[in-house]
């Protein structure tokens, strides 16, 4: 077995990301934990020191653990799976992951080197805290006028919309221009990783973006 992917959540540290918001890809010379806006995770053999199950909740919050030795990362990390755990480690095992102790060639291990230089988060840490600024910003408007006493009605108004507004575009324009990305996402990373998460978060902005709107005063 050359390569296996396999869909299901993740847990790092204690940011956890549900089905179907993580994909396992592992094989011969590298295993991969895309997790979404909660961390791109790769690993070479040698990062590895073991695959274990790891049981939370019995036949729901089940996975594997993946203990490693990169400084770098959350030593908590966690591949959850609906599906049958003994086989997926017989699956990793079929793909000579866990039993590679020969160098990788020169030029996968410097790519992954560079990805763990990086750290897990994908955005640029600067990019990341000026969502958060803004999106609180917005947000406090209207809680400001709630407080005044100037807004009688429903405590979300326009600043939660405006909030709502900007996350939709900035995820939009994460998915359609590629200086923006440049701008956002850390070297090395692509809007592969967090595509999912992205889809999602628009979706959910764009849903009570509506309902704000549309909600009676």
């Amino acid at each position: 077995m050359d390569e296996i992917k396999e869909t299901g959540g993740a847990r790092i540290g204690n940011a956890n990301a549900t089905w179907p918001f993580a994909t396992l890809i592992v094989n011969k010379n590298e295993l991969e934990l895309k997790a979404g806006i909660i961390g791109n995770l790769v690993f070479k053999p040698s990062d590895v020191t073991s695959i274990e199950r790891y049981v939370q909740i019995p036949l729901i919050g089940q996975g594997l653990k993946i203990n490693h030795s990169v400084s770098g990362y959350n030593p908590k990390v966690i591949f959850w799976t609906m599906g049958n755990i003994t086989e997926l480690l017989r699956r990793i095992e079929q793909t000579g992951f866990l039993a590679h102790t020969n160098p990788l060639p020169a030029e996968i291990s410097s790519e992954i080197a560079a990805t763990q230089s990086g750290g897990a988060f994908p955005l640029k840490i600067p990019a990341a805290i000026a969502i958060v600024v803004i999106w609180n910003i917005l947000f406090l408007t209207d809680m400001l006028k709630m407080f005044s006493g100037h807004n009688t009605g429903m405590p979300l108004g326009l600043g939660a919309q405006l909030a709502l507004a900007f996350v939709f575009i900035t995820g939009l324009l994460l998915l359609i221009s590629a200086p923006f990305r440049a701008l956002m996402l850390k070297p090395g990373r692509t809007i592969a990783d967090i595509r999912p998460f992205i889809y999602f978060l628009m979706f959910i902005c764009g849903i009570i973006f509506l309902a704000i709107t549309f909600m009676p005063k």
